[in-house]
Formats: structure tokens, sequence, C-alpha cells
């Protein structure tokens, strides 16, 4: 009689792994998120509220995509990912076909292209 090793899993083990990852708060912004998994060297960060429960999980690639998105900016927060406040949408033009940007500008005065 030959024994075979028996392997035992938890209830769940797979999703754990899922969300496991460093977690930070949904307040946190866009720009810090992508440096702080950078640092981090992960691809995914597991996001909290502020009563520590988690309500999302966001990657690397949904996090530069809403960065180089045409809705982005400084101040989109990661609760406005988990929540879809924010479009996901493509530039709409890519740097090369915009045109070569002004060298010198007067200060005061705003540019309008459309």
């Amino acid at each position: 009689m030959t024994s075979t090793g028996t392997h035992t899993r938890r209830a769940g083990t797979d999703a754990a792994a899922r969300t496991a990852g460093p977690q930070v708060w949904d307040d946190m912004t866009v720009e810090v998120a992508l440096s702080l998994m950078a640092a981090a060297r992960t691809r995914h960060l597991v996001i909290c509220d502020a009563d520590g429960r988690r309500t999302g999980r966001v990657t690397l690639a949904r996090l530069t995509t809403v960065r180089n998105g045409s809705g982005y900016t400084d101040q989109v927060r990661l609760r406005d990912l988990v929540e879809g406040r924010v479009a996901l949408t493509a530039p709409t033009a890519a740097p090369a076909e915009a045109g070569p940007a002004p060298r010198h500008r007067p200060l005061g005065i705003l540019s309008r292209s459309r």
C-alpha cells in the first residue's frame, strides 16, 4: 500500500491570492499609486476605504490607461476608479499627431485649440 500525500486547501485561498498585495487608501491619487507600485515592484494594489474594508483592486495596466486618458487630471483618486467616475478613454491625439509644442509663450496667456 502506497500512501499519497494529501493537499488540503482552505476555502477562499484562490480569492485571497488574487486580492493579496499592498493595501492602500482609496483617497490616494493615481500618480502616487503608480509611484508606489514602481517602488514595491507590484502589478496591482488592493484599495481600502476609510474603515479598512477592501473596496477594489487596481492593476498597473488600468492605472496607466487612466493616466494616459483624456479625462485624467492630477486630482483623480483611486476611489474614483472604484466608483466608475473616470472615463477610460484614450487621448484624443497622440503627441506626435498634435504637432510641436510652442517653445516660448507669454506669461498669463493660455492658448485655446480645438
